[in-house]
């Protein structure tokens, strides 16, 4: 019986590695919209709740990803006007989320509703949330493409969006458990649930009113 033997020669080439490892640890380190979603989900509903976030997140983060090696960033290039219009959603989805958070502040207590339906809705919530922040965006449909090249493998492409979810679930993952610890010590203190979900709200509302005085 015959035994083959041999070698498979992956070409991996991300521009400026260390840069791009750089950019992805700042990207994340920067707390945005999808930062306040994983804790508010945390602080909420725990750290199951908080993780159906960060899985939304992640999905969200590797539609772009996907969207970006496609050709979008191409097409964002030359169609300002379709860009712009994008941003403009995200600011709005933003904001209409933080008020509905803060809306509901008073009943900010865990949720009532079966755990594997509130994890789908912090999912669905957290991945809308990074389907619409410009942030997100603009990171990966302008940004992330400058370390790929316009020849780039399948290989090179699969590893680059690997990278970025790795180290995105590990930081995420990190910061469900440190929201996780503060929720249980906070919760022996009245209405600290509804004031955690009304900061959410706040924050986010301020990130999109920041966003849109960037954008004019």
């Amino acid at each position: 019986m015959p035994v083959f033997s041999g070698k498979i020669i992956v070409s991996i080439d991300i521009q400026n590695y260390s840069s791009f490892i750089t950019a992805v640890l700042v990207f994340q380190a920067v707390p945005g919209a999808g930062t306040v979603a994983i804790l508010d989900a945390t602080a909420r509903n725990g750290r199951a709740a908080g993780m159906a976030a960060v899985l939304g997140t992640l999905a969200g983060d590797c539609v772009l990803m996907a969207a970006a090696v496609l050709g979008l960033a191409a097409i964002m290039r030359t169609q300002a006007a379709l860009f712009e219009g994008l941003q403009w959603l995200g600011v709005a989805y933003l904001c209409w989320l933080g008020v509905q958070l803060m809306r509901s502040g008073a009943g900010a207590q865990a949720s009532g509703a079966p755990h594997d339906q509130a994890r789908m809705l912090y999912f669905r919530r957290a991945l809308a949330v990074s389907l619409t922040n410009p942030k997100a965006v603009l990171f990966f449909v302008a940004f992330f493409p400058v370390f790929l090249s316009p020849g780039a493998s399948a290989a090179t492409l699969v590893a680059a969006m690997l990278h970025v979810t790795v180290l995105s679930l590990l930081y995420q993952s990190a910061l469900v458990l440190v929201g996780n610890w503060a929720a249980e010590r906070l919760s022996r203190f009245v209405h600290a649930r509804q004031l955690a979900t009304c900061l959410a709200g706040a924050v986010l509302i301020a990130l999109g009113i920041r966003l849109a005085f960037g954008m004019v």
